[in-house]
């Protein structure tokens, strides 16, 4: 059988009887079993894709099939399917089966989407590797000693290695775009409320974004065109209009910004930096306007993101006691234990330290030091960011300072870990779109991607610019 990169060769495969969607799921069942290796699903829904495969032929040959027909799917642990198990790769929720269904996942099945299965990730969504699952970690598809990113590393793993042709993510400081660079996929941050986060669920509510990983920006833009969109489950979520992101037209020039202090930071990579300004000249070659501004916060952005998002998880994740619901400690034996015993073994030690740096960050007496502080200074960068995208179209930039790296190279050092976020974590600070797209590889084989961030609820100029890009790159 024939591999597809796309939903619109899929749709034509279709037309002519080459396939259907029977015979992609079934296809797909067999490449997730042959890259087993790979830990990418911690469950297949295999039965249940079958039958839902068969159910959409008929409604392709009845011509009443939705948008996404032929697209199957993978979604990540951490967004709710109704009566399937949703664990965000946790101890804690092993056992959580959810009574409802996210939104993004009820416009996917809406539109005929295939779901095949729930994919690995870091637990709760803290982690840049996906090294923090309780499923073990999944591997980077191209070399499988070195980490796909995370925290939505089984999504860019699944997608880049052909066992579904897309996958949802969710993306906090990075979480979607970073492992799309290491795995050499498409990543995309959709604007904060452009998507509804309910069914997901929470790491830090003021930063979180579902989005797709795939391998084109035509399927990016169809998916966001699916799942965007007001939801009166989640009063967060914008009531813009949703555009025909799918539509994707050629673009003018544009002014493109790079932050000049991003290109010089210490510890980014030599072969990283010279692809970035080979592709900074191609931009003014085919008549864009690419320029260097000064961006003086950049060394602020990943100590601003931890305080405000690790108090946001203090919070979110107070909820797992062992009282309300999820994994309760069998040593307990009275409320103080309780709850001690079952945070202690049921979360693992990075969401146990973010937990404890929340915790401490909003204490009494250094409220004001941290907490306050980093407010401040997200609406610093907030304001600045704005300031820039006021006369420039794009923020251009490395989506991760260097290539995939080798599986235990940095789990124990958490500050080396954070640092992995320096630039996709603007985009959730400030709210505003961003999208990584595969640019090249470095001499080691492992691929990077470049990031092209926008203004907020401008996806439809992001997407266009994007599309005509990546083909050109």
């Amino acid at each position: 059988m024939n591999t597809y990169s796309s939903l619109d060769s899929i749709k034509n495969a279709i037309k002519t009887n080459e396939t259907n969607c029977l015979s992609l799921t079934k296809f797909y069942i067999t490449q997730i079993e042959k890259n087993k290796h790979l830990n990418a699903f911690v469950e297949v829904f295999e039965k249940e894709a079958i039958e839902r495969s068969k159910a959409i032929d008929e409604k392709i040959a009845n011509k009443t099939a939705g948008k996404l027909a032929g697209m199957v799917i993978g979604i990540k642990d951490n967004i709710c399917y109704k009566n399937h198990k949703s664990s965000a790769a946790s101890k804690m929720l092993s056992d959580f089966e959810s009574l409802y269904n996210a939104t993004v996942v009820e416009r996917l099945l809406n539109e005929d989407a295939i779901i095949i299965g729930r994919l690995n990730c870091d637990e709760f969504a803290m982690g840049s590797t996906n090294e923090n699952s309780v499923y073990g970690p999944a591997k980077n598809p191209i070399d499988n000693s070195k980490v796909p990113g995370g925290s939505s590393g089984g999504a860019a793993t699944a997608v880049a290695a052909n066992l579904c042709l897309a996958a949802l993510g969710s993306d906090t400081g990075g979480s979607i775009r970073q492992p799309a660079s290491f795995c050499g996929a498409v990543g995309l941050k959709p604007t904060y409320a452009r998507v509804s986060r309910f069914g997901l669920i929470a790491f830090a509510s003021s930063f979180d974004q579902i989005g797709p990983i795939t391998n084109t920006v035509e399927d990016a833009a169809i998916l966001l065109e699916v799942i965007a969109g007001k939801d009166d489950y989640d009063s967060t979520s914008s009531s813009k209009k949703v555009e025909s992101y799918s539509e994707l037209k050629a673009t003018k020039p544009k002014k493109i910004a790079y932050f000049s202090e991003a290109l010089q930071m210490e510890g980014l990579d030599k072969e990283v930096k010279a692809t970035i300004e080979n592709q900074i000249s191609a931009l003014r070659k085919e008549g864009n306007i690419v320029e260097p501004v000064s961006f003086p916060y950049l060394d602020y952005l990943v100590p601003t993101y931890y305080v405000i998002s690790t108090a946001e998880a203090s919070s979110n994740l107070a909820r797992y006691d062992g009282v309300h619901y999820g994994y309760r400690s069998k040593n307990a034996e009275n409320l103080d234990s309780t709850y001690t015993q079952t945070r202690t073994s049921g979360f693992g030690k990075e969401v146990q330290r973010r937990i404890m740096l929340g915790t401490f960050v909003l204490s009494a007496g250094y409220h004001d030091a941290y907490y306050t502080k980093a407010q401040k200074m997200r609406r610093l960068v907030q304001e600045k960011t704005n300031e820039i995208l006021e006369e420039y179209d794009f923020i251009l930039s490395p989506t991760t300072p260097h290539t995939a790296f080798e599986i235990g190279r940095k789990v124990k050092n958490p500050i080396a870990m954070y640092l992995e976020d320096i630039f996709t974590v603007l985009a959730n600070l400030s709210g505003n779109p961003a999208i990584s797209l595969p640019l090249s590889k470095n001499s080691n084989g492992m691929p990077f991607g470049t990031q092209l961030m926008a203004k907020p609820f401008h996806e439809a100029e992001l997407l266009n610019f994007s599309h005509q890009t990546i083909n050109s790159l």
